[in-house]
């Protein structure tokens, strides 16, 4: 299926943002969606803070205070507008882009964990084509569905915890991919003798239920008294994993849409399979300089096999044709600028920290079109504001994000994104004293 063509007939409609998602598993927006991040442009290896939770380097954990429990919360609206050299279409959709908590169990060992919005599949379109005898075929491609990530994870201190010390923490996180994708494809006759030529629809449905590992470090130095130097690393190792799929094939009668004849599974065959889904080895690393409670620059770089999770389907020929898409080297890099709010500043817009960063995704996508590989590449900003609420360490977080993907000749999306999260940290584990 082309990518071209889901531009072609399209009708721009609630959630219809993710024509490149046909492929695999769909497409992830991550980290660009949750609001923390965002506001950096995706800064995440040195991300850490002890009033909000870091999924994407679990030794961010560490933080934590040894008396908080955190629970952090977030949305986003996306507005969304695709074209090509003829046409364009807008979208505009919401979802909860993030669901998660921290707590210490003791003073060197803290745990982390949540729910994240991992990919989306969501596109509708139609095509006309001449058949042999010259009859026209409309063809009708949809999708719908997503995958989630739960995750739980631990970071341990082995050195100090106070800001001004050296520090060093590990961490690890356990990640359960959980979901369902459905692909489908309808051909129908377009004025013809239905009694020769029935409409035939192919279908299938993917069920993802994967563990997959990340490893985490974080490392301070402090440089004289005012300056503290940071790294951050990221390990994500090979896994390949086992999905299960449904399969169906068959045409059907256009008045009340029952089956005629199954062509996929054969008579007395399941219409189950196994697929494959990989994730290659992946390293992360990030650099971060600061001048302490003014001001931090930070930079992160990605490198792996190829970006996402990559799909095999498990028999042959595919059931929804030949794949576009192949899988090549990927790499994303971010630079990330943040003024830092001074929790006891005399006024409250000098407790308010403002960021802004840049990223770059490189090979996010490979479609062989025309006998020529085109790696799609994507770009963008963020910015955003972090904003203290009462006279705790609870947050208020603003971003606004934009990400371009592709190119007009093929299929160019382009997103705006706002989002806005609530990171709650209070005192729980204090032990009170009466005299």
């Amino acid at each position: 299926m082309g990518i071209m063509g889901l531009l072609g007939n399209a009708q721009a409609q609630n959630g219809f943002n993710m024509p490149y998602s046909q492929f695999g598993i769909g497409i992830s927006d991550l980290p660009y969606t949750i609001p923390m991040t965002s506001r950096t442009g995706g800064v995440v290896y040195t991300l850490s803070g002890d009033n909000f939770i870091n999924p994407f380097n679990p030794a961010s954990y560490g933080s934590i205070g040894t008396e908080s429990f955190v629970f952090d919360m977030g949305a986003n609206i996306q507005m969304t507008r695709l074209q090509n050299n003829d046409k364009s279409v807008k979208d505009a959709d919401g979802n909860i882009s993030h669901i998660t908590f921290g707590l210490p169990i003791t003073s060197w060992w803290k745990l982390g964990g949540g729910l994240l919005n991992y990919t989306s599949v969501d596109y509708a379109s139609t095509s006309q084509g001449m058949y042999l005898d010259s009859s026209i075929v409309k063809t009708v491609y949809d999708g719908t569905g997503g995958v989630n990530i739960a995750f739980v994870g631990s970071a341990f201190n082995l050195l100090g915890e106070d800001k001004e010390e050296r520090r060093l923490q590990l961490g690890f996180n356990v990640n359960y991919h959980t979901g369902r994708v459905q692909h489908a494809i309808t051909y129908s006759f377009v004025s013809i003798d239905s009694t020769h030529y029935k409409p035939s629809r192919r279908y299938k449905e993917t069920k993802v239920g994967n563990v997959t590992f990340d490893l985490g470090l974080q490392y301070w130095e402090p440089l004289g008294e005012n300056y503290t130097l940071g790294v951050g690393l990221v390990y994500k190792p090979y896994r390949k994993m086992n999905v299960t799929d449904i399969a169906l094939i068959y045409t059907f009668y256009p008045s009340d849409q029952s089956i005629a004849d199954t062509i996929f599974p054969a008579s007395g065959e399941s219409p189950e399979f196994t697929s494959t889904l990989e994730q290659d080895h992946t390293f992360g690393i990030g650099l971060s300089f600061e001048r302490n409670d003014s001001w931090r620059v930070s930079a992160d770089a990605t490198f792996t096999g190829w970006a996402g999770m990559k799909y095999t389907e498990g028999v042959n020929p595919p059931i929804m044709g030949e794949s576009a898409i192949t899988y090549g080297p990927y790499s994303r890099y971010v630079l990330g600028f943040e003024k830092i709010g001074v929790m006891d500043a005399s006024t409250y817009w000098g407790r308010i920290s403002w960021s802004v960063g840049f990223n770059t995704d490189q090979g996010l996508m490979r479609l062989m079109i025309g006998g020529e590989e085109q790696v799609i590449d994507a770009w963008g900003f963020g910015l955003g504001a972090t904003l203290p609420m009462r006279k705790g360490r609870s947050l208020l977080t603003l971003s606004v994000g934009y990400r371009s993907l592709g190119n007009k000749d093929l299929l160019q999306r382009n997103s705006l994104t706002i989002g806005i999260s609530v990171s709650t940290c209070e005192r729980w584990f204090v032990k009170r004293r009466y005299n």
